[in-house]
């Protein structure tokens, strides 16, 4: 007789334990056992424990485990449950240990196939019984997960209507849901307490801005709440705001951007002069033209505006970034000046705050939502349609998409749909936010989501104080030698890459639903060398991970002052010089609910879940054999060392960045 040892573990999460009956059958390569009742006294398998161990006795030995089955049945007169399994341990008559990963809701009473952890790829199976439960997974997989077109000419997303419609297994765990509903509501109900979620008034004056979400301030929205005028504030946010993205070095003005070096002399430090300065790298250029022509939207029935301005910020020589000229349309004339610091106190400030408001438009839409959210999305449902759990590459991925798809059907639902909180409290909402998404979309390239080549390409390697890059280009550096190690563990060579089917559709997927099949994108649509593999891998990481964490953790902090960052303005931008007041700002600035949804938005936006994964975690839920492990464990001692250089860094800095601290980092698109 051989006696199999089996050990069942239930997730740590809530509602996670089961009160049904279970059963298990092994299957290995020279048999497989008996349909076994997992008896025990406990009465079931609760959350975060490991059961006692269950005997499973075959006349003979079943050889390599295959694969387990499992099924849970409800006890007479009780309900079915849900029950969330994490893994199976099996220790075979001869001493060998198998893990099997499980880590999804179990709720009907249908047998579920598990593999073995071992990862593998589709040609290292020999087994048949492998080869058949590899393609009832991915067959069940493509009916589970469709592919559908939010809009014409966007990223292909999941076909579901609602939050409910989809698989139990990438939904809210209980905590995270009942936290961001708990958020949400409490949001709500302050701003209604207080009378602003239904006032259509302007504000009066600026001091009453400071009461919206008073008990919620953090140390920056306090900071950008009183320094929000200032050119130092204003120039530091393009570098370690919530939008870094859009700053790029300048060695010749635009030519659709007169600026003359008379203009911004008094702006320059010393006898320099503008020519000067262009050629020794310490001039930038914001550009905002995916903005121009937009139609602007209509909010309580009065109609919003929107610029796509140009700006200049100059390098100061004690390495300070400040605006020297700023033009609030794209096409120079008489009615569209360039306004400097020079200009009246109300003219400068009127115009920043036309910048800032733009920025909102350009980082909500295009860096965070379509860059972050929505790529992520494409790249979790190419994963879930093409590679099985036991893909070495789904192994690495996985835990990178935890409820991605969830806050995306979300989003879709209550932010940018016709109805919708952005929709309709956002200048660029409405059809110009369609507009723009389309415009975003054709802009995107492979290089600019790689951060060494986007950090090249706009020139940005050396300018000081830049600590957006100096994290994120140590994290990719992280990043990318984890996954270099992990896939040369499964991929010894070009041609294992080359003869790989399953990743071979999984990218062209990608390239088809995620950059529309545009081949300008410069995104592969197949792998022929593990180098190149390993750096699209390193950026899909990279995106949903480091980079969202970059452009979503700030947003309260720097849009909890509305002022600073407006998301909408119900006044026309400044034609001529010497006519803005603090009254004209007043009622440029969006009416009262009109701001105070906007603000709940972003705050809703940055507040993690207890529950949160941080990066470098969830891969040893997937992983069993020893050198992935290894590396796992190598890789996550690599970011808690960074974790405390950060720390350390921080405390001499002004205004400490910590978006980038690993331990803030969450390890996928959560929110």
């Amino acid at each position: 007789m051989a006696k199999y040892k089996v050990t069942v573990h239930t997730h740590n999460i809530a509602t996670a334990t089961t009160m049904n009956n279970v059963f298990i059958k092994l299957v290995g390569e020279n048999g497989e056992s008996k349909r076994t009742w997992l008896t025990s006294l406990k009465g079931g398998f609760y959350q975060g424990t490991a059961s006692r161990e269950f005997d499973v006795v075959c006349p003979s030995s079943l050889g390599t485990l295959v694969l387990i089955e499992l099924d849970k049945q409800p006890l007479p007169l009780f309900p079915q449950d849900a029950w969330f399994p994490s893994k199976v341990v099996v220790t075979t008559p001869e001493g060998d240990t198998c893990q099997f990963p499980i880590y999804r809701w179990i709720m009907d009473k249908e047998v579920h196939l598990f593999r073995e952890g071992t990862a593998k790829r589709l040609c290292d199976e020999t087994n048949h019984l492998a080869r058949y439960s590899r393609e009832k997974e991915m067959k069940t997989r493509t009916e589970l997960y469709c592919w559908d077109t939010y809009k014409e000419g966007f990223p292909g997303s999941m076909k579901a209507d609602n939050p409910l419609d989809l698989p139990s297994e990438i939904q809210f765990s209980f905590t995270k849901a009942t936290q961001f509903l708990f958020t949400a509501a409490t949001g709500i109900t302050e701003l209604k307490l207080k009378g602003y979620s239904d006032s259509k008034k302007s504000w009066k004056n600026i001091d009453e801005i400071s009461k919206v979400f008073c008990c919620n301030r953090t140390v920056i929205s306090d900071y950008a709440q009183e320094h929000w005028k200032e050119d130092e504030f204003f120039g530091y946010q393009y570098l370690n705001g919530c939008n870094p993205m859009l700053i790029r070095r300048c060695s010749e003005l635009p030519a659709n951007f007169p600026v003359t070096g008379d203009m911004v002399k008094p702006s320059l430090r010393g006898s320099s002069s503008l020519l000067k300065e262009l050629q020794s790298g310490n001039i930038f250029l914001l550009d905002y033209k995916n903005l121009d022509g937009l139609k602007a939207n209509v909010i309580n029935t009065k109609k919003q505006y929107m610029v796509a301005p140009l700006v200049l910020l100059y390098r100061t020589p004690d390495d300070k970034l400040v605006p020297i000229a700023i033009q609030l349309k794209q096409d120079p004339g008489e009615d569209n000046p360039i306004f400097l610091p020079t200009d009246s106190e109300y003219d400068w400030l009127l115009a920043k705050i036309f910048v800032r408001s733009a920025d909102f438009a350009e980082h909500e839409l295009n860096f965070h939502l379509l860059r972050t959210h929505l790529l992520a999305e494409v790249f979790a449902m190419s994963t879930l349609r093409n590679l099985p759990m036991v893909h070495p590459i789904y192994k690495l991925l996985i835990s990178h998409f935890r409820y991605t798809l969830q806050i995306n059907t979300l989003a879709r639902q209550a932010l940018i749909s016709e109805n919708g909180l952005f929709t309709e409290n956002a200048s660029v909402g409405g059809p110009g936010m369609m507009e723009f998404l389309k415009k975003a979309v054709a802009s995107l390239t492979y290089s600019s989501l790689c951060m060494p080549e986007d950090i090249t390409a706009r020139g940005l390697e050396s300018i000081p104080n830049f600590l957006y890059r100096d994290d994120g280009l140590r994290l990719w550096d992280i990043v990318h030698r984890f996954v270099h190690n992990v896939i040369g563990h499964y991929y010894t060579c070009d041609s294992d890459v080359q003869k790989d089917s399953e990743l071979k559709n999984w990218i062209e997927e990608i390239f088809f639903h995620g950059f529309l099949a545009e081949t300008s994108t410069g995104i592969p649509q197949s792998f022929s060398s593990v180098t190149e593999l390993v750096k699209f891998i390193t950026m899909v990481i990279f995106t949903v991970s480091v980079q969202h964490a970059a452009v979503n953790n700030g947003q309260f902090d720097f849009g909890g002052w509305m002022p600073n960052f407006p998301n909408a303005l119900q006044q026309p931008p400044p034609t001529t010089k010497g006519q803005c007041t603090e009254s004209t700002m007043l009622k440029t600035f969006p009416d009262i609910n009109t701001t105070v949804n906007g603000m709940a938005a972003v705050y809703l936006l940055s507040r993690q879940s207890t529950d949160y994964v941080a990066l470098g975690n969830g891969y040893q839920d997937h992983f069993s054999e020893k050198t992935p492990l290894e590396l796992i464990h190598e890789t996550q001692n690599v970011l808690k060392k960074y974790n405390f250089e950060i720390q350390g860094r921080n405390v001499s800095l002004p205004l400490s960045y910590t978006y980038l601290n690993p331990n803030n980092v969450e390890n996928s698109v959560a929110l």
